[in-house]
């Protein structure tokens, strides 16, 4: 596993915390590693939706072309 070293504005961080202390989270680490899994996860689906929908537009164009 890799480590990276982040800076949060205090008011970000502030809120973390108070995420942490609710119970939400063991820890800020914890907090911070499923926030990025979940950014992650979800640009993932944008991208293979406009990758779908770039596929979809070409293939349309293929078929207008050929009439």
């Amino acid at each position: 596993m890799k480590q990276y070293q982040v800076e949060l504005p205090d008011k970000v961080a502030d809120e973390l915390e108070a995420l942490v202390q609710a119970g939400w989270f063991q820890n800020q680490g914890e907090a911070v590693r499923m926030a990025i899994v979940e950014f992650v996860r979800r640009r993932s689906l944008d991208l293979t939706e406009e990758f779908q929908r770039e596929d979809i537009a070409w293939a349309l164009r293929q078929k207008t072309g050929a009439r």
